[in-house]
């Protein structure tokens, strides 16, 4: 049986540390489809869907489950605030491909600011270290990625736009890109943003009471709202 060389090819619940699906996170739809059902992963995977439906909930648990710091970071990050993560991460069971990296990082631009104050403390022995607290939010991000996502790896991003101009979405979509197309990486992104979502090649799935479902770009929700809006906002205006 031929392996890919990305991380990570499926997803399942953990058989002996099974989650009640009274409780939540199992409350929400889509995380009770990969408990349920199972989540089979590619080279790269898109989430979408409304605040609240569960697509952040599933990328952070997928970021523990693979070892990646809760608050940002490598594996080897032990970066902690505030613990608020959900259990959900001790409830999988991620299948690797048999040969492939550990590397990864994971970036959530909600605690990106203390995660800067956590790199300031430890700083790097082999490298000069990079002064993001003294770079705008979005140009710290940029320089975060293009330092960190280098070489094969398991690259972890929650709605990274919200730190993001639209060439700053252009600028991280073309390294996304570049890591995809390298074979041996992988990225999961959760978003808002119809830029992102077109990550080429990628799995996009749209999440909501239904669970997860498979989805054409030009077909999201995500997509069609700012298609309408842009064509012609006076209409979504008026009604504010």
């Amino acid at each position: 049986m031929a392996f890919e060389r990305f991380p990570i090819r499926r997803l399942t619940e953990n058989p002996s540390n099974t989650l009640d699906r009274q409780s939540w996170p199992a409350t929400l739809a889509p995380v009770t489809t990969v408990l349920d059902q199972g989540l089979d992963l590619g080279p790269a995977t898109v989430l979408v869907g409304e605040n609240g439906s569960g697509k952040s909930t599933i990328v952070e648990a997928i970021a523990l489950a693979y070892g990646l710091s809760p608050e940002g970071g490598s594996t080897g990050a032990q970066h902690t605030t505030r613990s608020t993560e959900s259990v959900l991460a001790d409830h999988l069971h991620v299948v690797r491909n048999p040969g492939t990296t550990r590397r990864g990082y994971f970036l959530r631009a909600e605690t990106m600011h203390s995660f800067y104050t956590y790199l300031e403390l430890n700083p790097s022995t082999s490298r000069p270290d990079v002064p993001f607290h003294e770079m705008s939010h979005g140009e710290s991000f940029l320089e975060l990625v293009g330092d960190r996502f280098r070489g094969s790896g398991l690259w972890v991003l929650d709605e990274p736009e919200s730190a993001l101009s639209f060439s700053g979405c252009l600028a991280l979509l073309s390294v996304l890109k570049e890591r995809v197309a390298a074979g041996d990486s992988q990225v999961i992104l959760s978003t808002h943003s119809p830029l992102l979502a077109a990550l080429p090649n990628a799995q996009i799935l749209e999440v909501g009471s239904w669970g997860l479902r498979p989805r054409q770009w030009e077909d999201l929700d995500l997509v069609t709202s700012w298609q309408a809006f842009l064509a012609s906002p006076e209409r979504y205006l008026r009604h504010l």
